[in-house]
């Protein structure tokens, strides 16, 4: 069987890879790259815009990237890199705008306000001192603070509506937070790579076998699962950017980083709605702070979502349990991967975070209503 000589290969055929592929693509054209996806198209998994929140993560809303320290100050220095971080993606994406290389920024990007929530005097505390350490830096010092319930009206009239006005209440807003459609950006990314020369996508193609030679290239097996053809690869530089997909292939890779990694049963579930009427009431993403002793993933948020063009909300997400780690994975993903070297691990993760235990099963056992 011959052997498909790469430069790049890239596992998975979400935005990580996407975006790796394209910035590898415009510092070096000659290099060879290989994208092999298991599914019949790209971006089908988490990086659907069905499958996340869009925010972009920008520390604007996020609250958990804040915390209180033990001297009742706030800590905010993930925020300011996080936002820094977020403003690369941007820069990136502009340029590859300007380039022709993406189409219009609204296919993928929208302005969406950015949001903080909270309820009870202490955490109004937490969320106005919050405000006053970030407003100090100029990448927040567009961020807004009110008590008003008036203003609250206007800020998310959905999240306060039929609200007691004798709560103490508070809340944060940024105008110029977005919301990112990551599957269309990645569609868009991989169908311009695709115009390129020394650029392969191959779709409906598990790896199936990753193991690294004796001269430090890496050498894959990928069977597509239409034709049922063997190819073997291999390339100096491997990526794995397959999401729940990653784990096995990092434990089929046999490096030493992959002992005691593992994965858990849990997933996110968001409940959609797609009424005009209703969707037209609220152009934000709202986030809310976990209660003392709460995993920071207890509070949903409400989600202004512009997917493939179309608006929507989504409030979650939920946890739920499941064996699988994609959505179109096997039952069988979480037994497969429990190996000697990550049991103890994964059999810790309940001892030692009994908070998020607890959470995780009363969500299970929560019903729609």
């Amino acid at each position: 069987m011959a052997v498909r000589q790469a430069d790049v290969v890239l596992v998975g055929g979400g935005v990580m890879s996407a975006t790796l592929g394209m910035m590898l693509r415009q510092l070096d054209p000659s290099l060879d790259i290989v994208m092999v996806e298991r599914l019949d198209h790209v971006a089908h998994e988490s990086t659907d815009g069905w499958n996340n929140a869009g925010t972009g993560h920008a520390g604007y809303c996020e609250l958990n990237y804040t915390p209180e320290t033990d001297d009742g100050d706030v800590a905010i220095e993930r925020a300011l890199n996080i936002n820094a971080q977020f403003e690369l993606s941007l820069q990136l994406w502009s340029y590859l705008v300007e380039q022709g290389i993406l189409p219009e920024p609204n296919n993928f990007i929208n302005q969406t306000p950015h949001q903080s929530f909270v309820w009870g005097e202490d955490s109004v505390k937490f969320l106005k001192r919050r405000w006053e350490r970030l407003k100090e830096h100029h990448l927040f010092q567009e961020m807004e603070y009110t008590e008003s319930f008036e203003k609250l009206e206007e800020w998310m009239p959905l999240v306060v509506q039929s609200r007691d006005h004798g709560q103490k209440v508070a809340a944060t807003r940024i105008q110029h937070g977005a919301d990112v459609d990551f599957g269309s950006l990645t569609r868009s990314m991989v169908k311009w790579l695709e115009t390129q020369p020394n650029f392969e996508l191959m779709l409906n193609s598990p790896v199936t076998y990753l193991d690294q030679l004796d001269n430090g290239s890496w050498a894959l097996r990928v069977k597509n699962q239409k034709t049922g053809e063997t190819t073997k690869l291999e390339a100096n530089f491997v990526f794995l950017g397959a999401g729940g997909g990653a784990l096995p292939l990092l434990q089929k890779s046999g490096i030493d980083e992959a002992r005691g990694y593992g994965g858990f049963p849990v997933s996110g579930q968001w409940l959609v709605c797609q009424k005009p009427e209703i969707v037209k009431a609220h152009n934000s993403k709202v986030y809310g702070k976990a209660p003392i002793g709460a995993p920071p993933m207890s509070v949903p948020h409400l989600d202004t979502r512009i997917i493939n063009g179309k608006p929507a909300l989504l409030f979650g997400p939920f946890a739920g349990f499941t064996t699988r780690f994609l959505k179109q994975g096997s039952i069988f993903d979480l037994f497969g991967s429990v190996k000697a070297n990550n049991l103890k691990p994964m059999l810790s993760v309940s001892k030692n975070n009994m908070d998020l235990t607890r959470y995780l099963i009363g969500e299970v056992f929560q019903s729609h209503k």
